[in-house]
């Protein structure tokens, strides 16, 4: 369905990465947790473990789709397809449309754990698990608070802090745990800045107590019980 295609953008939406095709035609690469796409030119030549997907150039290039944990997918879809999919999923948290006021009118609609929320693609796209529980922290939100708890005034410190997560990791290059690595095969800095996230019996670096962890809905999710009070009515230190 590719062959003799041209590529005409290249473009994000939410975890994918979405390659615009002539031919009404649209390659959706999710890249998983460990999943890359590597050029087979410069620093990234023969830098790939696990390929997956070879996309072969007339030039002689090669795109591979280099996935360690086999979690990624890689899709050909109509445009049709493909817009029919992104219009389910939520809004870009980095677009100016993008509100604190349209966060908390979201989250007012849900009974959901504010961190089970934050990863449902459906209501906004691109959150991952590490940053939901950073930006929570920065907004003094207990993870397993129900989103239709959260008052306005949380809800912007919410917005503020999904926003400065997300741009800094992108800045920073993403977070490498264990397995991630750039497209240059580079270790991605934003660990060592994380606050709660893999943290679990450190000392909060607010307030000096004992950062917690929790599993819920399948996921680990990291707090400080004092700056992120469970009960609605305390206050963040």
């Amino acid at each position: 369905m590719v062959r003799g295609a041209s590529i005409v953008a290249v473009e994000r939406r939410g975890k994918n990465v979405i390659i615009q095709l002539d031919r009404d035609r649209v390659v959706a690469v999710n890249l998983g947790m460990t999943g890359r796409l590597l050029p087979v030119t410069g620093r990234a030549r023969g830098e790939w473990s696990h390929p997956a997907v070879r996309f072969r150039f007339h030039g002689g290039g090669v795109l591979v789709f280099d996935d360690t944990r086999r979690f990624g997918t890689v899709e050909c879809l109509t445009r049709e397809q493909w817009e029919a999919r992104s219009a389910r999923m939520g809004p870009e948290p980095l677009e100016p449309s993008f509100t604190a006021r349209a966060l908390h009118d979201a989250l007012s609609a849900s009974r959901a754990p504010v961190r089970s929320w934050l990863l449902d693609q459906r209501k906004i796209a691109g959150v991952g698990n590490i940053y939901a529980n950073e930006a929570l922290h920065l907004a003094g939100i207990h993870p397993k608070r129900q989103a239709r708890d959260i008052d306005r005034a949380r809800a912007a410190a919410l917005h503020r802090g999904i926003r400065r997560v997300l741009s800094d990791a992108i800045g920073a290059g993403g977070t490498t745990i264990r397995d991630y690595r750039t497209a240059l095969g580079e270790a991605g800095s934003y660990a060592r800045r994380l606050l709660v996230y893999g943290r679990d019996g450190s000392a909060c670096d607010r307030c000096g107590s004992e950062i917690q962890r929790t599993v819920f809905g399948g996921r680990s999710a990291f707090f400080c019980p004092v700056c992120q009070p469970e009960d609605r009515g305390a206050k963040c230190a």
